[in-house]
């Protein structure tokens, strides 16, 4: 079926719209700071879950996944240390 030029151009409406971002642009700045910087005490270097808990214990996000974490350190390439 064709539905013209305009249908090709437009968007398509979603059925099912994604979830909003966790980590909007400042939360991510805050922690990728967070990763470059030194672990807590008695710890060699920050794991994912350490800042997923430091990001919420900070109240820059009520929840967040150590996934989520993940993700936005390899968007950035960021390390974790």
């Amino acid at each position: 079926m064709e539905l013209g030029l305009e249908a090709a151009l437009a968007r398509k409406k979603q059925d099912h719209p994604g979830r909003p971002r966790k980590l909007d642009g400042r939360a991510e700045a805050r922690l990728i700071a967070l990763a470059c910087s030194a672990p807590p005490q008695g710890r060699k270097e920050w794991t994912l879950r350490l800042l997923a808990d430091k990001l919420i214990e900070l109240e820059v996000v009520d929840t967040v996944s150590d996934e989520t974490v993940r993700r936005v350190l390899k968007k950035t390439r960021s390390s974790r240390g």
